[in-house]
C-alpha cells in the first residue's frame, strides 16, 4: 500500500502541554449525558454510570472520552445553556478526578459551555458548527489554548435535514473548511481537527459519497475525525435498528482509517481499537 495516502500533515496536536500523536489513530469515546441521544447505549444520566462507562472505555484503549449534554440528532429538542452547563461539568469533574490522565473533550457549540467545561477539566472542544451557532465560540477557544473540532454542517440540528442541497458537496466541503479554518487562526487557535459531520446536512447517498473522498480532504493539512457509529447512514441502509449497527460501524470505520482517519469517534472502543491495530498491522 502507498503510505503517503494514510499520512497527514500535521501528526501531534497540543493538548494543554501534552502531545497526543496522532501518527497512529486515536479512539474517541462518546458518553452523553442526556434523556434523549439517538442510540440509547450512548446515554448516561447519572455519575456512577458515566464514571462506570468511562473507566470501561479507558480499559477498552479510548484516549479521549467525548463528552455531550445537548443531542445533535435531527430534530432533537433545544436545550439551555444553563441546563447543558449543569448536564456536562459534575461528569466532566467527576472523570478528571478519578482518570486524570485521560483526555476530555466538551461536544458543544456554546462558548460559555465551553469555558465552563474547560473549567471542570475538559481539554478538547468539539463544535459541530465550527463556530458558526455562537459567534463568541472560536475567540472563547483561542482563549483557552484547548485543540478545536470544527465540523461540517448547515443550519441548527432542528432543521439541518432540509439542508442538503449541493452543487459540487466535497468542493463546497473543503471550501467550508478553508473559510472556517482561516477564522480559527485568526482567533489564535493553534490545534484544529476537522471532522466531515456525517449525517449533518447530508442525505444518506452523499454520505457514502463524502466518506468515500474524504481523503481528499487531507490537502487542508489537518488530522481528521471520522464519526459515523451507529449512524442512520448504517442503520437505514440495512434496515436494522442503531442497537444492531455495530458491525456497519466497523466495516465503514475500517474505509475511514484506510483513507486517513485520525480519530474515530464511537460508542464502541474495544471494536474501534481493534480496527485500528489491525489497519496498522497493513500501513505499517
Amino acid at each position: 500500500m502507498d503510505k503517503s495516502n494514510t499520512l497527514i500533515a500535521h501528526t501531534t496536536i497540543n493538548i494543554q502541554g501534552t502531545l497526543m500523536d496522532l501518527s497512529t489513530p486515536k479512539v474517541m469515546g462518546i458518553i452523553n449525558v442526556t434523556p434523549d441521544s439517538f442510540f440509547s447505549g450512548s446515554r448516561k444520566e447519572s455519575e456512577a454510570d458515566v464514571l462506570r462507562q468511562a473507566e470501561k472505555m479507558i480499559s477498552e484503549g479510548a484516549e479521549i472520552l467525548d463528552i455531550g449534554g445537548y443531542s445533535t440528532r435531527p430534530g432533537a429538542a433545544e436545550v439551555t445553556n444553563e441546563e447543558e452547563i449543569n448536564r456536562v461539568c459534575g461528569p466532566i469533574e467527576a472523570i478528571s478526578k478519578q482518570f486524570p490522565d485521560i483526555q476530555i473533550s466538551i461536544d458543544t457549540f456554546r462558548a460559555d459551555v465551553a469555558t465552563a467545561a474547560v473549567g471542570s477539566g475538559a481539554s478538547i472542544v468539539n463544535d459541530i458548527s465550527a463556530g458558526l451557532l455562537d459567534a463568541q465560540m472560536l475567540e472563547t477557544v483561542g482563549k483557552l489554548k484547548v485543540p478545536y473540532i470544527a465540523m461540517h454542517m448547515r443550519g441548527t440540528p432542528q432543521t439541518m435535514k432540509e439542508l442538503t442541497s449541493y452543487d459540487d458537496l466535497l468542493k463546497e466541503v473543503m471550501q467550508y473548511f478553508s473559510e472556517r479554518i482561516a477564522k480559527c487562526k485568526e482567533a489564535g487557535i493553534k490545534d484544529i481537527i476537522v471532522d466531515p459531520g456525517f449525517g449533518f446536512a447530508k442525505t444518506i447517498e452523499q454520505n457514502y459519497y463524502l466518506l468515500n473522498s474524504v481523503d481528499y480532504l487531507k490537502q487542508l493539512g489537518l488530522p481528521l475525525l471520522i464519526g459515523v457509529s451507529r449512524k442512520s447512514m448504517i442503520y437505514k441502509v440495512l434496515n436494522i435498528e442503531p442497537e444492531a449497527a455495530l458491525n456497519g460501524t466497523t466495516v465503514l470505520n475500517t474505509l475511514a482509517l484506510l483513507k486517513g482517519a485520525s480519530i474515530l469517534r464511537v460508542h464502541d472502543v474495544k471494536e474501534a481499537v481493534e480496527a485500528v491495530k489491525l489497519i496498522n498491522q497493513i500501513t505499517a
